[in-house]
């Protein structure tokens, strides 16, 4: 990887967090405690409120000591539009959640939420073949799909509320390769009771009520995206039933990990961002 430590001139190397809201984003704790780690002193990481229809105007007015930007939402598929070029898997997903800056000063887009989803749940056990569920079927639907095929899980169930949410969701199956078997709501019981893994993606309280309703099987893996409150009571009956968890806390560490390294070419200092992640939520952590 490339020195990064200075920069002509000693102007300060900047990246930031963008989003809508973004006051609450731990981004900023993660890359800091990174470059401090990695003695990367000329370095500073912010968060910009941002919505979707704000990022372009805004990723056009950035000067040259901007090195990178990390999107979460709304703005992961415009970030996406405003690149010169993308990773194949932020393509096939049709969002990014990295942007990364060229020599060139143009854009590079990423979605380093799969690569980091793949290494957490390798980490949880999660094996080829294995019989996936995911619940859902917005952006982080969409990252669980690109990592199912990156573990070698051909055939991906996909519970949600809306049909046409599903449909949305058939080209991104058809572009990773996946087979997409939709289900309804109503479903959602006997989906997940069947499921080697179980992605849920649905915002805080939705998936609530399904926590007693659900045949739980011991060893298998569940990944619930959110992480505040946590654990959620689907994650607190999985757990008891004598699952293995995998957090949203888990994923953002291991996404902010891949960003690090993109925007600044070093290794990351894994277990410091960690730490750092850690004492701000008072987490325990899987990997």
């Amino acid at each position: 990887m490339r020195n990064t430590a200075g920069f002509p001139g000693g102007t300060t190397r900047r990246a930031a967090v963008l989003g809508k809201p973004i006051a609450h984003s731990l981004s900023p704790v993660i890359h800091t405690a990174g470059y401090a780690a990695a003695g990367l002193t000329g370095w500073s990481y912010t968060r910009i409120e941002c919505a979707a229809a704000e990022l372009p105007d805004l990723v056009a007015g950035l000067g040259p000591e901007w090195a990178g930007l990390s999107v979460t939402m709304p703005g992961k598929e415009a970030a996406l539009a405003v690149a010169a070029q993308a990773s194949p898997v932020a393509a096939a997903v049709g969002a990014a959640n990295t942007l990364v800056r060229r020599p060139d000063g143009s854009w590079y887009a990423d979605n380093t939420d799969v690569a980091g989803m793949v290494q957490v749940l390798t980490a949880a056990g999660v094996s080829a073949g294995a019989a996936v569920t995911v619940l859902g079927a917005g952006g982080t639907a969409r990252a669980a799909l690109a990592a199912a095929a990156q573990l070698g899980c051909p055939s991906v169930t996909v519970v949600a509320r809306r049909p046409e949410a599903i449909d949305e969701l058939r080209p991104v199956a058809d572009a990773l390769g996946v087979a997409l078997t939709p289900a309804g709501w109503a479903d959602a019981p006997r989906c997940l009771s069947a499921a080697d893994l179980v992605a849920s993606t649905v915002p805080q309280g939705v998936a609530d009520p399904l926590a007693g309703e659900v045949a739980w099987q011991r060893g298998r893996v569940l990944f619930d995206a959110i992480y505040d409150p946590w654990p959620t009571p689907l994650a607190a009956a999985a757990a008891a039933a004598g699952l293995r968890l995998v957090s949203g806390l888990d994923l953002l560490l291991a996404q902010a990990v891949g960003q690090f390294e993109q925007f600044t070419g070093v290794v990351a200092p894994v277990e410091a961002m960690r730490e750092a992640l850690g004492e701000a939520t008072s987490a325990d952590f899987l990997s």
